[in-house]
């Protein structure tokens, strides 16, 4: 076919598409300008709506009804002074110890346990939160929803797992939005809506600007949630500090705010308690070996692998990244069920099945190939009983490399076994805990009173959203850490 006609062929084609983009055209909410979106309202919430079931199954929801009401209050209070009112807000604090604060479209906000821990009063979690509810109300995260969409954007686990059946669901879930990055200019738009919402709320916005000081001194990566830190998602914006602080004035003095709102010993007392750092009930390393003390088994790690603990999975992943354990439990009613149902749905070929028994307990070994964009996998799977429940490993590397990593899935997989050792079941979280200042003092000669040791000093400093010399005043609130297992 020529060339000319098939640059006529185009000339409707285009026309077409035109057609049905128009109706996409919106008003934003924030800015008063068209925009093409093309979600619709509906979608957002639907989206939303759907993404938090994936979430909340991948992180978990920390459980203290207190500290959720008051976000819940807070989400809403702010919500209504949005430019978007008319969503039903929503907040909820994930189990997971990353410092992080995010939003999805429909107006589901998330707060990591992690940054509770890092704030230091009301004023900064409702400057925080009115920054997330701004990414929806300007709909900053629709608009990511669809690049990612036009991307097929994956997780970098590694190219070769990314057309694996058993890994896509991570890539394609809507939680992948988590791992995207909003622009400067989106994060500089939300920061002035944040200092909006929270002056029209009565906090001092200004706090915002000594949060943002401490998180790049703490500067947060990932933990071993696989959950994304702050600044994988929310890059900073340039004179970040200064602007917020010339916003917060220019609201105090539109809205006559003479006394804002600060709240620190409020919120203070009301994150006494809160669980610091990985919590060792939701399974932990020590000494290469992974145990679980409240589903009662341990397995070896293998040595040197990264590893991602989620509520609904964990994932061990190779420092090449070119192989992976996936460790999960499934509602099969038995091992050999658990095999048939794998094989159905990934469309594997058997190379090896077989019933055995792993440290006494029932279960199936399948080793079997699977077909992708990339090439072939091969996939070794254990499905092992205990206590009712079926617990499933796969190991995957492509089909050349399965010989080089037989022996080490082998050896994790085959050592599973139910854990007995008291002491590795009676572990303890660690936790913030608050105490008053007897005189005023350094934060540092304040922290050392406390008895925090010389090498933990630099992060009780941060935490507390300070610098050394920082004078204390007599009965000030401090954080400190206690310790757990």
């Amino acid at each position: 076919m020529k060339e000319k006609n098939i640059r006529w062929m185009m000339v409707p084609f285009c026309l077409l598409c035109l057609l049905f983009l128009i109706p996409a055209c919106a008003v934003n909410p924030v800015t008063g300008k068209q925009e093409l979106m093309l979600l619709s309202e509906r979608d957002e919430i639907n989206l939303g709506r759907e993404t938090d079931v994936e979430i909340v199954k991948q992180y978990g929801i920390y459980e203290d009804p207190k500290l959720t009401a008051t976000l819940k209050d807070m989400c809403r209070q702010l919500g209504r002074v949005s430019h978007r009112p008319q969503l039903a807000y929503d907040c909820k604090i994930l189990d997971v110890s990353v410092v992080n604060a995010f939003a999805v479209p429909g107006g589901y906000v998330y707060f990591t346990r992690g940054i509770l821990a890092v704030l230091n009063s009301e004023a900064e979690l409702a400057a925080v939160m009115g920054h997330e509810i701004g990414h929806i109300a300007a709909r900053h995260s629709a608009r990511q929803y669809s690049k990612a969409q036009l991307a097929q954007m994956g997780l970098g686990v590694g190219s070769i797992f990314v057309d694996s059946p058993i890994v896509t669901g991570l890539a394609q879930s809507g939680a992948g939005m988590l791992f995207l990055r909003f622009s400067r200019d989106n994060e500089r738009e939300a920061d002035d809506l944040g200092v909006e919402y929270s002056s029209k709320a009565g906090y001092d916005a200004a706090q915002l600007a000594g949060f943002f000081e401490t998180l790049e001194r703490i500067n947060p990566g990932s933990d071993r949630s696989g959950l994304p830190g702050w600044f994988s998602t929310h890059p900073s914006p340039e004179d970040r500090v200064q602007i917020v602080r010339v916003r917060a004035k220019e609201w105090q003095r539109r809205h006559e705010l003479k006394d804002p709102k600060v709240n620190r010993e409020k919120y203070l007392s009301e994150i006494d308690g809160l669980v610091y750092g990985d919590d060792p009930l939701q399974g932990y390393v020590e000494d290469d070996i992974f145990y679980h003390p409240v589903l009662r088994f341990e397995f070896p790690a293998p040595v040197r692998w990264k590893i991602n603990n989620r509520p609904s999975q964990v994932q061990m992943i190779s420092e090449r990244e070119d192989a992976i354990i996936l460790f999960s439990l499934t509602t099969a009613p038995s091992s050999r069920e658990a095999a048939k149902t794998f094989l159905s749905k990934t469309g594997a070929l058997v190379v090896r099945s077989e019933a055995i028994l792993v440290n006494g307990l029932p279960s199936h070994r399948l080793i079997s190939d699977i077909q992708t964009q990339k090439g072939a996998l091969r996939v070794m799977s254990y499905f092992i009983e205990k206590d009712r429940k079926i617990y499933l490993f796969h190991g995957l590397t492509s089909i050349n490399l399965f010989q080089n990593y037989m022996g080490l899935f082998e050896n994790t997989m085959h050592q599973f076994k139910e854990l007995t050792d008291p002491r590795k079941i009676d572990v303890k979280p660690d936790r913030i805990r608050i105490r008053t200042a007897r005189t005023s003092d350094t934060l540092e000669n304040t922290l050392h009173s406390f008895g925090v040791p010389k090498e933990k000093m630099k992060e009780m400093v941060l935490l507390n959203g300070g610098v050394p010399d920082r004078m204390v005043p007599a009965n000030s609130l401090i954080k400190v850490v206690e310790k757990g297992r």
